[in-house]
């Protein structure tokens, strides 16, 4: 965390030249993590490290390009970070999410939201694909349930609810969204009226009382390290559950 004048400016430094440097290396990239979430609802972060999103092809050009200028750089994890270090602050490049199921395509590219930071202009993460990766953070250290609610409040009536929509069925992971929906209407009951869909609302409670209609699965699943690598865990080594990102129920 940031907590001095001189650490805000070194910060400020930091960023406009990190920014100045990705757009150097040719590779197309968007603002995620706080200072997406500041673009689209106004809450700020003081934080050391800058999160970018690009391609899963294109982070290996951006490691290279900043160790030629002498940076240290780490492959952090080959399924969805790597990192670039100055002294204290560091930047993340995000081409995936832990759980492979985020994959940063053109896609994303085409529905990012224009904008400036630290006087450079560049492109945030839409709200879509930001609340897509963030639906899937549930851990104990770390839930990122109020930063959906406040992207939702701020953004929700604009949202392209169908293309979230879309995202999460993907992999048939519509239940998240219906869970975070109910969240919602906890937190802002006052609000959730002129902002979650009806339709979205309806179609979502349709599903999950159809679920009962079907089977019980054969094979026992579990599909909770999706949304939390480690409080699972005994599900899978000692209650013989199969872990998977897609099921057909």
């Amino acid at each position: 965390m940031i907590t001095t004048e001189e650490e805000k400016k070194e910060a400020q430094e930091f960023y406009k030249e990190a920014l100045q440097l990705l757009k150097e290396c040719g590779v197309d990239f968007m603002l995620g993590g706080a200072f997406s979430l500041f673009a689209h609802t106004g809450i700020y972060r003081d934080t050391k490290d800058l999160d970018i999103f690009c391609k899963p092809s294109d982070y290996s050009k951006i490691l290279q390009f900043f160790a030629d200028k002498g940076y240290t750089t780490q492959l952090t994890d080959i399924r969805w970070l790597a990192k670039v270090f100055k002294g204290d602050y560091f930047i993340d490049i995000i081409f995936d999410t832990v759980n492979n199921i985020c994959t940063v395509d053109d896609s994303w590219f085409e529905h990012a939201t224009p904008g400036t930071f630290a006087g450079e202009e560049v492109k945030f993460l839409s709200p879509e694909e930001l609340i897509w990766c963030k639906i899937y953070v549930q851990n104990r250290e770390r839930f990122d349930g109020a930063d959906i609610n406040h992207v939702i409040l701020k953004k929700g009536k604009e949202l392209d609810w169908e293309r979230l929509l879309s995202r999460l069925d993907q992999h048939n992971h519509w239940h998240l969204l219906l869970a975070q929906i109910i969240m919602f209407q906890f937190v802002y009951p006052s609000d959730f009226h002129e902002i979650i869909p009806q339709w979205l609302f309806d179609e979502l409670i349709k599903r999950a009382n159809n679920q009962y209609q079907l089977p019980a699965t054969v094979v026992k699943v579990c599909r909770g390290p999706v949304i939390d690598q480690t409080q699972y865990s005994v599900d899978i080594k000692d209650w013989d559950y199969k872990v998977s990102t897609i099921m057909t129920t």
